[in-house]
């Protein structure tokens, strides 16, 4: 998510394939990606951080079996509302760290039962103010992370979450760029971010060297001014631009912990209408989306979790449970899933 708040069908055209380091494209991917059924897992304060990304349920201490033991209880209970799709946090203080050989377990728990992953970078010290300030650090990280699932074909990669420190132009250069560089990485389950706040597509989308990719797209009501529910879904189409058909909603949510009733199509509440627009957009164009978060995220006020939140996380050790915290918020976000 943003500083503010820390916020295939398979693809019918070849991608991009490395030849002697060159990026050759073809057509674009002609994609439906209502497949991704997801949710973010996120650190409890958010993921930009300079340490060692511990997420929400887990502790610095857990081996990979335990980590895997309590993702797998986890992944039981989001499976119940239609998830089979997590995007986890990485960066360079995690990857190739003895933590990142214990928080693999989740990875590998989530693959092993047919989940996607996406793997999205965040900001760590590596990066600052929406740039990336050390790419040395950088491709050495997503070297390792594609090296060791550039095969695995239920991974995804995001190169960069949020790539706000960017012109349009520049973040595409940065993006192709890394996409020369670690040519394991399948074009085809690569998520290139919308430019800003990964809020708008239409650049991304009509640049041909990301014709074979997926794109990462973030919509949130606090990014704008209020509006009407026709308003919203008319914003959120515009900055999907063409490219609706290869967009995943990475990044959405609004308060789930204070009654409100996303059912309700009169509703006059700002953020009852905007979940009521996207999960409508997202249904239109069959178009997949992760929630933010399932668990995690920047905890508000002194309640001690993040409203935004789906699901209330209980339980000790292995032992975890998920209980949704707004029945209509769950429907609602199913039904943008086309459930």
């Amino acid at each position: 998510m943003t500083p503010l708040r820390r916020l295939l069908l398979i693809p019918l055209a070849a991608a991009l394939t490395a030849i002697g380091g060159l990026a050759v494209t073809s057509a674009p991917a002609a994609a439906v990606t209502s497949q991704f059924r997801g949710v973010n897992w996120a650190v409890l304060g958010d993921n930009f951080s300079t340490g060692p990304l511990v997420v929400s349920g887990l502790s610095a201490s857990d081996s990979n079996a335990t980590v895997r033991a309590k993702a797998n209880a986890l992944y039981d209970d989001m499976a119940t509302i239609g998830v089979n799709t997590v995007r986890l946090p990485i960066n360079t203080h995690t990857v190739g760290t003895a933590w990142w050989e214990a928080y693999r377990g989740a990875i590998d728990a989530a693959t092993a039962r047919g989940f996607k992953v996406i793997l999205a970078y965040w900001e760590d010290g590596a990066a600052s103010g929406g740039r990336i300030t050390n790419i040395a650090a950088w491709n050495t990280m997503w070297s390792r992370v594609t090296y060791l699932y550039g095969a695995n074909t239920n991974v995804y990669f995001e190169p960069m979450n949020e790539p706000h420190g960017y012109s349009s132009a520049e973040w595409r250069t940065v993006a192709a760029n890394w996409m020369s560089y670690h040519y394991s990485a399948v074009p085809a389950r690569t998520l290139i971010g919308g430019t800003g706040y990964s809020q708008d597509l239409r650049d991304v989308c009509n640049d041909s060297r990301f014709n074979g990719t997926l794109l990462s797209f973030h919509h949130y009501a606090f990014f704008y001014s209020a509006m009407t529910y026709d308003a919203f879904r008319t914003h959120i189409q515009t900055r999907l631009g063409n490219c609706a058909s290869r967009a995943v909603a990475t990044e959405f949510g609004a308060p789930m912990s204070t009654g409100l009733n996303y059912a309700d199509a009169n509703s006059t509440d700002n953020f009852v209408r905007h979940i009521r627009a996207i999960t409508q957009v997202m249904r239109d164009n069959r178009m997949g989306g992760t929630y933010w978060p399932a668990i995690g995220g920047k905890p508000t006020g002194t309640s001690g979790y993040d409203y935004y939140s789906m699901f209330a996380l209980s339980g000790s050790g292995t032992d975890l449970n998920l209980t949704v915290r707004n029945n209509s918020g769950r429907d609602r976000l199913r039904y943008g899933w086309g459930l």
